[in-house]
């Protein structure tokens, strides 16, 4: 279970489920890049708050489904660390509309951030992987395979990704690079406060989920740090909900 020393970068580091992913993995004893857009403020805070692990955070400003910016990230990953171990594609976009209300633009917006953005960073993170391997998750939600009102493009944007990492899993296990998904649940996050009916589908979820409470960002960190322990080693391509059995009610 010991992951003293490893390196990782998280998407999206800066609130919610990618802060819990960031604190979970720095006391864990990994160096952590943060990835944000526009948070510098709680990027920064962040950081100070994993540096008291004793590990090495480095915040890192850019957009993961711009090529030009993936390329600056990793040049810093590369002089800061020297090494990657670990990638956690969480950060996400996306356009809350009907289907029918969708321009090319959402589409395109939605599909290259949420989907698109997870072939750029592997591709990356492979030279600084090297021989040693290493583990990619990204973070999905239950519109992968749901329909849930507005969120046509979105759903359809963490569908695809699911499956990119089915296809990168089975291309990069024999580099002993585990690539696989983590399915979060409904989480009470600042991105929650960008829904529809917020209230009503947060009630909802509390009233049907069996566990008896929303899944937290933590709940989500556990997973995603259980993914990158050796006990994970035969685990590839595969998509893990952490939803307190919501998914599974008729």
């Amino acid at each position: 279970m010991n992951l003293t020393d490893k390196c990782a970068l998280i998407t999206g580091a800066s609130r919610g489920i990618g802060r819990a992913i960031a604190m979970k993995l720095a006391s864990e004893g990994v160096h952590v890049a943060i990835n944000y857009l526009r948070s510098q403020t709680p990027a920064l805070e962040t950081a100070q708050a994993i540096e008291q692990f004793g590990v090495r955070a480095v915040p890192i400003k850019g957009n993961v489904a711009d090529r030009g910016q993936l390329e600056c990230i990793f040049e810093k990953i590369r002089a800061e660390f020297g090494r990657l171990d670990i990638v956690v594609s969480n950060a996400a976009s996306g356009v809350l509309k009907p289907a029918v209300e969708l321009t090319e633009r959402h589409w395109h917006w939605t599909m290259d951030i949420n989907a698109g953005a997870l072939l750029g960073l592997i591709q990356h993170a492979m030279p600084l992987m090297g021989d040693r391997g290493g583990r990619v998750i990204a973070v999905s939600s239950l519109g992968a395979v749901r329909a849930i009102p507005d969120y046509a493009a979105v759903g359809a944007s963490k569908a695809a990704l699911e499956s990119l990492v089915r296809h990168l899993a089975v291309e990069l296990a024999p580099r002993g690079i585990n690539v696989n998904a983590v399915s979060a649940g409904v989480v009470e996050t600042d991105a929650l406060k960008h829904f529809p009916r917020r209230e009503e589908i947060l009630d909802n979820s509390r009233r049907r989920t069996p566990a008896g409470r929303l899944t937290t960002p933590e709940d989500v960190a556990n997973v995603v740090y259980f993914l990158c322990t050796p006990l994970a080693d035969m685990i590839h391509g595969q998509t893990l909900v952490v939803d307190g059995g919501y998914s599974i009610v008729a």
